[in-house]
């Protein structure tokens, strides 16, 4: 189906509207996330899922203390294509001490962003390329991806346009590093 191009603008917005809607009446512990002209609604991970989320926070607590974390940030970024700026929830955000304070549920950032975090769920290819792509385009500086299926954790550097100029894998078992404001050595061992 093609659709006329003075068309695009008003099923964008009604897309959009849909989703603000559905998100105001999705139930705790639920999250609607709007990707790509895509409603993507998720339950709660499996323990796994959250196990490499424990793992990571608990090191970067270890590490530095200055940075904000949260597991429930809503980001307006854009999106890629035709489709409404994309409302995302990173597994977690990493922000400096005091950069939530005031912040709306659904928060367009500037620069504040140090660090986003996916582990790879049900539908992994969201997190390798939709939100990989959106991450880029909004200049969030870090992405780490911790892909559960692929057994490898991935640090992507240096936004530019759609993508990262820069990315660096280990497989689990093997040390990750993170540049700063980090600067630590990821041991990914517990990940496995």
């Amino acid at each position: 189906m093609t659709m006329h191009p003075d068309l695009a603008p008003c099923q964008s917005d009604i897309l959009l509207e849909l989703f603000l809607e559905l998100d105001a009446v999705t139930p705790e512990g639920i999250r609607a996330q709007l990707v790509e002209g895509e409603i993507v609604v998720t339950t709660p991970p499996v323990g796994s899922h959250e196990h490499c989320l424990s793992r990571f926070t608990s090191r970067l607590v270890r590490q530095r203390y200055e940075f904000g974390i949260s597991a429930h940030k809503g980001l307006i970024l854009p999106a890629y294509g035709p489709h409404p700026d994309n409302h995302v929830i990173p597994d977690l955000t990493v922000v400096g001490a005091r950069e939530f304070r005031g912040a709306p549920p659904w928060w367009r950032p500037d620069e504040e962003i140090k660090l986003v975090v996916e582990v790879t769920g049900a539908r992994p290819d969201l997190d390798r390329i939709a939100k990989r792509r959106s991450y880029a385009l909004g200049g969030i500086p870090l992405y780490l991806l911790i892909d559960r299926d692929r057994a490898t954790t991935t640090l992507f550097s240096e936004p530019q346009d759609d993508d990262y100029c820069k990315t660096h894998s280990a497989p689990f078992g093997k040390p990750l590093p993170l540049p700063a404001p980090f600067s630590f050595d990821l041991e990914t061992t517990d990940f496995l």
